[in-house]
């Protein structure tokens, strides 16, 4: 098997998928036309990347039936290609979870403390102790999440350390699940923006959380108070923000915007950060060696499992609810051609077989396929299916 990877990817990583027969091509550098290239030439199984877009057009270029995103999002890769062409998409959910706490609560420190602006004083030889000794401190206010996945709930005992009450709103979060969490939960985002002195963000990027934080979010925010974003830029209207920031004198610390640069490296050129009240950093959330090693353990697992079974764990492309209508199970002997028969007379009836299981029992002497059709054969056709073969010890047909 075939492995590129188009991103920065630990050492350890790649000499374990070599020592694992895995023939690895590693090229941090590739994007856009390069990456377009080396996937059409290299006749990659697998690709792996970290923040590198991969587009419809390279997908459709090359070979490759799994597309491995080493971190937890995926909208770097075109999902909807991928799901046309029979391309698995995976992605490493909850391994830069801590990663992504810890920097979130270095923005809310950097905010309180005005650390960025204390620092950059002092390399200019600025001494001005009586401006930056004015901070409200972080014991007693109310942090707000929004999101409460593995990263949001990272949060929480960060949070419990410093002597912050915990409010939060997730689609998921009972108040059930609240009460364990020890957190008070909201039943809007509106009311986490209303009831919090900060407010940080943990949502992957969907069609129903972009731009979630927008004009009535930050009107509902108290004014004064801290927005942290370490989630995806699209979740927050920009505009929005830099209205909330003037006139709200909202604070905020951003891990990511929407005028970042694609690459490594470059000049930021988006007027965002030259208001007073914003800090940002890299978009280096999950940057750290620790959640590297092991978002690069779990890609390795990923894609051995793939090598081995044909089957890869955490794919985010999978259809939630198959097409199919109705469950064939047929009983028979563990003999050459048995189901080849079965699918030429399927197919002929005009049915598309959405999955198919064959499940062998010891010995191998007899098996249980279970074939999900998207309708059901017609009672004739079910009896010529199994009188045809005396191979075929039974069948049954369930509407699902």
């Amino acid at each position: 098997m075939k492995i590129l990877i188009a991103d920065k990817f630990p050492e350890s990583g790649r000499a374990e998928l070599a020592d694992a027969g895995c023939e690895v091509v590693y090229d941090s550098e590739l994007k856009d036309a390069s990456l377009l290239e080396a996937i059409k030439t290299s006749g990659a199984d697998v690709i792996v990347v970290r923040s590198t877009v991969v587009t419809g057009p390279m997908l459709e270029a090359g070979r490759a039936s799994l597309v491995v995103r080493a971190g937890a999002g995926y909208n770097n890769i075109d999902l909807k290609t991928a799901s046309a062409r029979g391309i698995f998409v995976a992605n490493c959910p909850g391994k830069n979870s801590i990663a992504v706490a810890e920097l979130a609560f270095g923005l809310i420190l950097a905010l309180d403390r005005r650390i960025t602006e204390n620092a950059a004083d002092m390399k200019r030889g600025v001494w001005n102790k009586k401006e930056y000794s004015k901070a409200r401190g972080l014991f007693g206010r109310t942090l707000g999440l929004i999101g409460v996945g593995r990263i949001g709930q990272e949060m929480i005992p960060r949070a419990t350390s410093f002597g912050m009450p915990v409010i939060a709103w997730s689609r998921s979060l009972t108040e059930d699940r609240a009460g364990e969490l020890g957190i008070e939960s909201k039943q809007s985002p509106l009311e986490v923006a209303a009831g919090a002195d900060i407010v940080s963000i943990h949502l992957a990027l969907k069609d129903e959380t972009r731009n979630l934080c927008g004009e009535q979010f930050f009107a509902a925010m108290r004014p004064g108070s801290f927005f942290i974003n370490t989630s995806r830029a699209e979740v927050v209207d920009q505009t929005a923000l830099e209205q909330a920031v003037r006139e709200r004198r909202i604070r905020a610390g951003l891990d990511v915007f929407s005028g970042e640069p694609a690459g490594g490296t470059g000049t930021v050129e988006d007027k965002l950060f030259e208001l007073d009240g914003i800090i940002g950093t890299h978009h280096i959330g999950a940057s750290t060696d620790q959640a590297q090693e092991a978002i690069s353990g779990e890609t390795v697992r990923i894609i051995l499992e793939y090598k081995e079974k044909g089957r890869a764990p955490n794919v985010v492309n999978i259809s939630k609810k198959s097409p199919a209508t109705h469950l064939l199970v047929i009983r028979h002997f563990d003999r050459v051609g048995v189901l080849a028969d079965v699918f030429d007379r399927i197919k002929a009836a005009g049915i598309n077989v959405q999955e198919t299981e064959n499940i062998v029992f010891e010995g191998a002497q007899a098996a249980v396929a279970s074939i999900h059709l998207d309708q059901a054969p017609p009672e004739e056709e079910l009896r010529a299916i199994k009188e045809n073969s005396s191979d075929i010890i039974d069948l049954s047909i369930l509407k699902l």
